[in-house]
């Protein structure tokens, strides 16, 4: 006999398909790219289906081991994966996820693949790093044309090969990069690990990488002090003769979160290694690289936005307290608009930064311009949301959000890892300090940018004119550049909102995060804002 009934739990639905989030429709319309939704609905169908879910589940309940010899007591360097890691890996470069980009002859490429991001990042964000990395490595490898028309081709290869063998003997490669070390982090002209140039045109590496995922891509693009400087090479894992390169992995992290992803120690002793790009430039060679990771940073911070926001209000929809749906309590309604706009903007913002992507890199130079400075800009600020938008989130579960079988706390955990990557905070806030001095023609793009707003909201009209004063003293900028970074940020969001957003949303922002009575935690929203219709688009649809 039973001893209790469960009764007022709200379960999540499988099926739905995430790629139906409003804004990503309107992003793709706005930029002439309807074409590509049917492609992104597929990737989210897929990743809303019971047997997708399970896979992501055993990727992060089992993680990577590091097997470093065979049984014969032979240096092996390997690590083995869960069995569902892989399939993840097949499902993601099937879709083009990585390197496709580059290659595809269609309209909207990268735009195309921002989208498909978003749908597919809820299920498993781990396998998404040396997918990101592979999408990024392309722009940085073409400083070496000739190994960017060896190794280009199989970077996009909707196939995937996760054996160790030689890079010319496969015909799909996965790339990564390795760049920390323990005594620099972000700082990598600090970097003591060593190359020496040998006759034969290669170069002998030797040192010690604190950070280093994925290791058991097929090729790492690292950085190491020659005579000239810190230098980038292309660093195989196995050789063109097939031999074994020096790899030595000396320990995997145990993380806060990204589980699935195994992150290593690197030991180069005598490790061979090709030139990339110019010695003495690597910083400036893997920048390229570093670029394109940024806006996958920025993609990840909207995406877990948006999976926490959907997840909170069909929670919040089908539970009751103290007599109503939680959802119709008039301050959770508050709360729930509020992560809604922020999740709608910081998706807005994201694809957007895709867009230009597509428009740089076939010779917009303006775009070019706008997008250095918008994606330091939108990385620094979106990603560092995410993880007080997650909290929010969980704890509209209440207790039932704190427990591992919600998926809450994976969210949670994974909330602060984008905002780490590719530079953390304060470098990503500096990094948009040293475009403004290096490249001063970006802030006129990016104020010329915000201003084709002017005039469709006054809080948006002010917040513009607060933030050109901003730059009047450039003496103690540094000092500031949180502040005026995260200003920056925001009269972005509001502008793009303002344009290409639903109305209902471009209000509630600009009257938030561009007015003056915005709390200083997420649910004060001010009255007068639609909250309807905000909870309403962030709610997702059952299935039949």
């Amino acid at each position: 006999m039973s001893t209790h009934d469960v009764l007022n739990q709200a379960v999540q639905p499988v099926g739905v398909n995430p790629a139906d989030y409003p804004p990503i429709a309107e992003s793709l319309a706005r930029a002439d790219a309807m074409g590509r939704f049917e492609e992104v609905r597929e990737a989210g169908a897929l990743a809303g289906s019971a047997p997708v879910i399970a896979l992501g589940d055993l990727a992060e309940d089992h993680p990577p081991q590091l097997k470093t010899h065979d049984r014969y007591g032979n240096r092996i360097d390997e690590v083995v994966y869960d069995p569902a890691y892989h399939q993840l890996m097949r499902h993601a470069t099937r879709m083009g996820l990585h390197g496709a980009p580059w290659v595809d002859p269609a309209p909207h490429p990268h735009l195309a693949r921002a989208a498909k991001m978003l749908a597919w990042m809820q299920v498993d964000p781990g396998h998404l790093c040396p997918i990101s990395m592979t999408y990024a490595v392309v722009p940085a490898l073409r400083h070496n044309p000739e190994l960017a028309s060896r190794f280009e081709a199989k970077l996009a290869s909707r196939e995937y090969d996760p054996v160790l063998a030689s890079p010319e003997s496969k015909a799909s490669l996965i790339a990564g990069m390795s760049m920390t070390e323990k005594q620099g982090g972000s700082d990598v002209r600090a970097n003591t690990t060593r190359a020496v140039a040998r006759p034969d045109g290669s170069y002998r590496i030797t040192g010690h990488k604190w950070f280093t995922s994925a290791p058991m891509s097929d090729f790492f693009l690292t950085l190491a002090q020659t005579e000239a400087g810190v230098t980038c090479f292309f660093v195989p894992r196995v050789l063109p003769d097939g031999s074994r390169n020096t790899f030595l992995l000396q320990r995997l992290k145990d993380k806060l979160g990204n589980h699935s992803n195994a992150s290593s120690e690197v030991e180069y002793d005598d490790t061979v290694g090709w030139l990339v790009g110019e010695e003495g430039r690597g910083v400036r060679t893997i920048i390229e690289m570093v670029n394109m990771t940024r806006l996958d940073c920025t993609l990840g911070s909207a995406a877990l936005m948006r999976s926490g926001v959907q997840q909170a209000a069909f929670h919040t929809a089908h539970r009751k307290a103290f007599g109503a749906y939680l959802s119709d309590q008039p301050l959770m309604r508050n709360v729930l608009a509020d992560l809604a706009v922020e999740a709608e903007a910081a998706t807005t913002v994201a694809l957007w930064l895709a867009d230009l992507t597509d428009r740089a890199v076939a010779g917009d130079g303006r775009a070019a311009a706008l997008r250095r400075i918008s994606l330091a800009v939108s990385k620094y600020y979106v990603c560092k949301r995410g993880p007080a938008h997650a909290a929010e989130a969980l704890e509209c579960f209440g207790g039932n959000g704190y427990v591992e079988e919600s998926r809450m706390p994976r969210l949670y955990r994974e909330a602060p890892l984008t905002s780490v990557w590719e530079g953390s905070g304060n470098v990503a806030a500096l990094d948009v300090l040293r475009a403004l001095v290096k490249q001063p023609e970006v802030l006129s793009v990016f104020l010329d940018e915000v201003k084709s707003a002017a005039g469709a909201d006054a809080n948006l009209d002010r917040a513009v004119a607060a933030l050109e004063s901003q730059f009047s003293d450039f003496e103690s900028i540094q000092y500031r550049a949180r502040g005026v970074v995260g200003q920056m940020a925001k009269v972005l969001q509001g502008s793009l909102l303002a344009r290409y957003g639903h109305p209902a949303v471009a209000d509630a922002y600009a009257a938030s995060r561009l007015g003056e009575n915005w709390g200083d935690v997420l649910g004060t929203l001010p009255t007068g804002i639609d909250v309807g219709t905000l909870v309403d688009r962030a709610t997702p649809k059952e299935c039949a």
